[in-house]
């Protein structure tokens, strides 16, 4: 194996590129600052409770976590998410009301669900039917998401469904979210359809992922499960990238004071990171990343005696709006959304905040949680213990001219041959988005440094 690329972020993105250069003959050294590699995929086990303080899932229509998956020899451990008790109600008034049955994010594909749910209004739910008779008006400029969903349904879907909804991925505002990046298959089925309602309706049902159905996949063990099979295919250096030089027609890393000598270089960090590194090389690509931004998150595990907890437990959980909400902005009962992760005689709340209240303690978020709880569930049990998750400036958001942006980067980015970048600041945020960013560069540089990439495989 020879030694010729250099990564500068362990996260699944990073881990994944090791890996696929690793398969391909070259075994890269790995550079993250963090004591602990996989970025914000994390794994507690807590009183005979499996808790993921990061993401728990990816989502199974995505081919490339399954790819990877199966690769490392862990498809046996893959579970999905029990999609038959998949009910998640949404705080309106006081109270938790049951989302439609039918329902495409905000896109309604049943009738009588959307009549008689008590979650809108008639006028919304009238304004919702008439959207099926909307004309084809062809491609239009990049919009926010918020304008894009009230041209088709109204402010009100906007702020009990698709908000709440994108709130819980990206933990942002739909006014600055760009709907051609973040609902990009629903600006497709307008152009094409004039109306989401009918498109939906009418556009041919893709063929199966081999998910059986679920939404949501994971691993029995946790997602650390995975990281753990990919740490072993590079050479890891704990500490931070702080410079890189160009050395003829290669380049060095300046890591913990010391230099050390690459032909390849793959930045897999949140953009603000290359965008320091490569100032001194091209001004402009600089100011191009550090306008994607990035917000924090937090979860909080709770978990409870099951012979103490005093509320009834029939669905995934619930979302709170932004009209809704205090601090809670969501909260899964992970027993009935995924099996092997609370222990028989415990129950188990991940609770979600969003960067605002990123400054409270542990002790505070606690409270904060159990007094909401209290008033959303009627939760009178105490939690016998808990774990909290902080994830400083971890989520992406894809703003109004998103991809214009990320098409101007990466033609920049191709000045400086020999440097790639990836993550979740790009082309997608989930878990198999980053394991497909890391997949290409390690391609791309597997590639450069002379190894037969099979076309297959170079063309996914």
């Amino acid at each position: 194996m020879e030694n010729r690329a250099l990564i500068i972020g362990g996260g699944i993105t990073g881990l994944s590129a090791a890996y696929y250069l690793n398969k391909a003959g070259f075994r890269a050294t790995l550079v993250e600052k963090s004591p602990t590699l996989g970025g914000i995929i994390h794994t507690e086990k807590v009183q005979g409770c499996l808790l993921e303080t990061g993401p728990d899932s990816f989502m199974a229509a995505k081919p490339w976590a399954m790819e990877l998956i199966r690769e490392v020899g862990l498809a046996d451990e893959v579970i999905n998410s029990n999609d038959h008790l998949r009910i998640t109600y949404v705080l309106k008034n006081g109270k938790l009301i049951p989302l439609p049955d039918g329902m495409m994010m905000m896109v309604p594909t049943k009738k009588w669900p959307l009549i008689t749910t008590r979650l809108l209004s008639w006028p919304c739910k009238i304004r919702m039917g008439m959207e099926l008779f909307r004309k084809v008006t062809g491609p239009r400029a990049d919009r926010s998401v918020s304008e894009f969903l009230i041209d088709h349904y109204g402010q009100e879907a906007l702020d009990y469904l698709a908000e709440p909804l994108l709130a819980g991925v990206y933990g942002g505002d739909p006014k600055l979210l760009s709907v051609n990046s973040v609902l990009t298959r629903f600006v497709e089925i307008e152009s094409k359809y004039g109306s989401l309602s009918r498109g939906v309706l009418q556009m041919p049902k893709p063929k199966g992922s081999g998910s059986g159905g679920s939404l949501f996949r994971t691993l029995r063990g946790g997602l650390n499960t995975l990281v753990d099979k990919l740490v072993p295919t590079a050479d890891v250096i704990q500490g931070e990238a702080q410079a890189i030089e160009r050395t003829g027609s290669a380049y060095r890393v300046r890591v913990n004071g010391s230099w050390i000598d690459t032909e390849q270089i793959f930045i897999a960090a949140p953009a603000y990171v290359p965008a320091k590194l490569l100032m001194p090389f091209n001004g402009a690509l600089a100011g191009l990343l550090n306008c994607i931004p990035y917000n924090s998150s937090m979860t909080l595990s709770l978990g409870y005696d099951k012979k103490t907890f005093d509320h009834p437990l029939n669905g995934f959980g619930f979302l709170v709006p932004k009209l809704e909400r205090k601090h809670l902005k969501a909260c899964t009962w992970v027993n009935n959304k995924f099996n092997f992760r609370a222990a028989d005689d415990k129950i188990l709340l991940r609770c979600f905040f969003g960067g605002d209240s990123f400054s409270e303690t542990d002790e505070s978020l606690v409270r904060i949680a159990q007094d909401e709880l209290r008033s959303i569930m009627g939760l009178q049990a105490k939690p016998v213990f808990h774990h909290v998750g902080r994830w400083a400036d971890s989520m992406a958001q894809y703003t109004v001219g998103h991809k214009q942006r990320v098409d101007q980067i990466k033609t920049l980015m191709s000045q400086l041959p020999g440097i790639a970048i990836g993550g979740n600041g790009y082309n997608g945020i989930g878990v198999p988005d980053c394991i497909h960013s890391g997949k290409e560069a390690a391609l791309s540089i597997a590639k450069a440094l002379g190894a037969a990439v099979p076309a297959q495989a170079a063309a996914k």
